[in-house]
């Protein structure tokens, strides 16, 4: 910007530009340009063309204005898309007077489209001559400043659109979440899992430990629930038949933001007849682990099977001291917690499940670097877990982190009805007590079980988590596109 010149004369100048345009018959929003070839493609196989060198190659590329130099007879301008960067020469001896006239009074921002032949320029730059060109939309407010990009962060993820403009490690970060997202897909197709849709909007939610988003259904006159987990549904799948499923998709839970929490957010889940946790913890990692090369990984943390297993009774008691299997009634945790110097914890609201969980959350999930499997839990805080084939009072379930956070949880799923039916009581019991986390009683799930569900190991895999982990970001915000803000 010029100094002295008002952000509002910026915008009438490029309508003012908008306006010539159209009077000179030109529409400045044209319905297509078909036969566009990324800039990458222009640009490959080239390596061997000496500075001065020319060819006849055509092109026809598309992208936005990003740098223009010189004027007069002869400018060069830089044009990016996805694929990257060209340089583009405009000569008046090619174009003509009037046709480059007007390309010289186009603003940065603007997108047009270019047809051209490749050459070299006596200074060694990879160049597309401008043979004919079209504007493809008029960019009516000018771009990100270009030399120090957009740094602002609530502009960032507020006006994602800006940040991908401004910044190339925005666009990298979410092709990149695209090309994880396509990694684990090819895994889980290519090991016979089948990909299905559960309800989003669901009249009673579960599979998970959370409070739900309400939403009304004026035809049906009912509420329903923006779905916390796609679980229940899934399970349901291998009790018709569907021996491996998975589904890919959002989540909707409404609790905190925070650096790891969106409530919207990303999900993997998959079930597999015949498996126990054991078998899916195997699965999880090796799947992570070949994400990881697929999309070439080159992060600190070595993600590559096998990964650390330990207990979480050991894992807490390891960090902070506390036993809870000694303590498996809340006033005596709460004495054990208080006993052993930790502070911030409420003792006297909180449930003897809830209490296990903030000692997992706080003392020992932010202090975990490389990629272990925390094991055994106990069985309150697991519905659908079914029961340790050998430790009494816990359930075969895990939970991976990495960098201090959870990415994955999973079961050996408990398939018997009937003590699936005593858990959601059990569950009902802790609603009463005020826990809001609790889960509701689903008796058309507990129905399904008893159509008779096999042994079945499953698994939640947090998708925006992973991304965060394989790109070394430190923030959830960062790799969702349009993440929830305050006001």
């Amino acid at each position: 910007m010029v100094e002295g010149e008002r952000p509002s004369d910026l915008l009438a100048a490029r309508r003012a530009k908008l306006d010539r345009l159209r009077a000179a018959g030109i529409d400045p929003f044209p319905h297509d340009f078909p036969g566009v070839v990324p800039i990458a493609e222009a640009t490959a196989g080239w390596d061997h063309l000496q500075p001065g060198e020319e060819t006849e190659r055509p092109y026809r590329v598309a992208g936005r204005l990003a740098a223009r130099r010189g004027q007069g007879k002869m400018a060069f301008l830089d044009l990016v898309d996805l694929s990257g960067r060209l340089q583009l020469q405009a000569r008046v001896d090619v174009l003509g007077s009037e046709p480059m006239e007007r390309l010289l009074e186009l603003d940065l921002g603007d997108i047009v489209g270019v047809d051209g032949t490749i050459f070299r320029t006596r200074r060694g730059e990879l160049t597309l001559r401008v043979d004919d060109y079209a504007v493809l939309a008029k960019s009516l407010r000018p771009p990100p400043d270009k030399h120090h990009g957009l740094t602002d962060v609530e502009t960032r993820f507020r006006r994602r659109e800006l940040d991908l403009l401004a910044n190339v490690e925005a666009r990298e970060l979410f092709v990149m979440r695209a090309r994880i997202v396509t990694a684990l897909r090819r895994y889980l197709d290519d090991h016979g899992f089948i990909e299905v849709e559960t309800p989003v909007l669901q009249p009673l939610y579960g599979g998970a430990l959370a409070r739900p988003f309400v939403t009304h259904h004026n035809a049906l006159n009912r509420d329903l629930y923006l779905r916390i987990a796609t679980e229940l549904y899934l399970k349901r799948c291998v009790v018709g038949g569907l021996e491996r499923v998975y589904e890919l998709g959002k989540d909707f839970r409404n609790e905190g933001v925070s650096f790891k929490h969106n409530p919207e957010f990303t999900m993997v889940e998959w079930y597999e007849a015949y498996a126990d946790y054991g078998a899916v913890m195997d699965r999880v990692e090796v799947a992570v682990g070949q994400v990881a090369e697929a999309c070439g990984y080159d992060g600190e943390v070595d993600l590559s099977p096998p990964w650390r297993r330990v207990t979480l009774r050991e894992a807490i008691r390891e960090r902070c001291g506390v036993d809870v299997m000694a303590h498996r009634d809340r006033e005596s945790l709460a004495e054990a917690i208080v006993g052993a110097g930790l502070e911030g914890y409420d003792t006297q609201e909180r449930s003897w499940p809830a209490l296990v969980d903030d000692l997992l959350s706080r003392e020992v999930e932010p202090h975990i670097t490389d990629p272990v499997f925390i094991v055994d839990y106990p069985k309150e805080l697991s519905p659908f877990a079914k029961d340790h084939r050998s430790e009494p009072g816990l359930v075969e379930r895990f939970e991976a982190f990495c960098s201090g956070m959870e990415i994955a949880n999973g079961f050996t799923e408990l398939n018997d009805p009937d003590e699936q039916r005593r858990r959601f009581e059990a569950q009902q019991r802790l609603a009463l007590a005020g826990d809001e986390e609790a889960q509701p009683y689903d008796e058309v799930f507990v129905e399904a079980l008893e159509q008779g569900m096999p042994p079945t190991g499953g698994v939640g895999l947090g998708i925006d988590r992973l991304v965060m982990l394989m790109t070394g970001r430190r923030s959830i915000r960062e790799v969702v596109l349009f993440p929830a803000m305050r006001d």
